[in-house]
């Protein structure tokens, strides 16, 4: 796996903080901390989420990478945010994720609600996109709780958007946009992209390693439609926003989530980062983010569609 790049460049943007969202695929343990430790060097964001979303299973390959990772990422300037898994079934799983609340150091980022039950009055904590802040009540309910920022689910459209930021400003809280990657539909009890292979969930023989980026499904027509990884449903197009930003400050966003891929990833930091400071146009942006990712097609259209997959189109 090659993670491309230029020279490094200290770029912030300036409407927006940047967060990496945490790494939603099976990658070897030396391609974890050669991602981390260029997102450290290199990459110009504010925040980093780290930790496993998807399967636990995949947890031992990297664990002892973590805290490495970690300090790097704080000697490099990020904010550090630990994440939780979307779906927490298991004993080892809630023994894990209950060691996510025993640490007083690093934020935690929940997307399982399950995990409310250990917030600590006095802890800092934050609501992923995998959980459904779908209204104002939900979300002025969790800030109530100490919530301080919420990864909206990326499938709300932009009219939502603009709801739930001004409740969330009345609520001291920010909002945060998911703004690059596939997006995530769903997560599942069982394994598809182990059954694809003829394996149990159970056997898998981590076959998800195979796909960096997550398998694509076709339709019977042959036709591009989703992508799995492990237990966990994609879109098969990569949502991006980098040409919305402005209207995005408007409504009231204040961070934008850049999920992991293989290609330019650095590049993709550092197009956002551009366009959010002034220094690239939004179609400059754009034609960036197809350089960092020519195998990728792009969409806006949760937020300003028909539907999900609606094609972004020049700005």
């Amino acid at each position: 796996m090659v993670f491309e790049g230029d020279a490094i460049m200290s770029l912030k943007p300036s409407s927006f903080a940047l967060t990496v969202g945490p790494l939603l695929f099976n990658w070897s343990a030396d391609e974890f901390s050669d991602f981390y430790a260029r997102i450290a060097d290199e990459a110009p964001v504010d925040r980093v989420t780290i930790g496993e979303i998807v399967c636990s299973k995949r947890t031992p390959f990297y664990a002892d990478r973590i805290p490495a990772a970690i300090e790097r990422l704080q000697r490099g300037g990020k904010q550090v945010v630990l994440s939780s898994l979307a779906m927490v079934t298991l004993e080892r799983e809630k023994r894990g994720a209950r060691e996510l609340f025993d640490q007083d150091l690093l934020e935690v980022e929940i997307n399982d609600l399950t995990l409310m039950n250990w917030v600590k009055p006095e802890m800092a904590f934050s609501i992923g996109p995998l959980v459904n802040v779908y209204n104002e009540a939900t979300l002025a309910y969790l800030a109530r709780q100490g919530a301080r920022r919420f990864c909206l689910p990326p499938e709300l459209p932009f009219a939502s958007v603009e709801v739930l930021a001004a409740a969330a400003a009345a609520s001291g809280a920010e909002i945060e946009l998911w703004a690059y990657g596939r997006i995530p539909l769903a997560i599942s009890g069982r394994c598809t992209h182990a059954r694809v292979h003829g394996l149990s969930k159970d056997s898998c023989q981590f076959v998800c390693a195979k796909d960096a980026d997550g398998l694509a499904v076709r339709t019977l027509d042959g036709a591009n439609f989703l992508a799995v990884n492990g237990v966990q449903t994609l879109s098969h197009i990569s949502g991006a926003l980098i040409g919305d930003l402005d209207r995005l400050a408007r409504a009231g966003v204040t961070s934008l989530r850049l999920s992991p891929h293989t290609g330019d990833f650095i590049g993709v930091t550092r197009a956002f980062a551009e366009v959010a400071s002034g220094a690239l146009s939004a179609k400059e942006g754009l034609a960036r983010l197809r350089q960092s990712a020519p195998e990728a097609a792009f969409s806006n259209g949760f937020l300003f569609g028909d539907c999900g997959a609606a094609a972004l189109h020049e700005r």
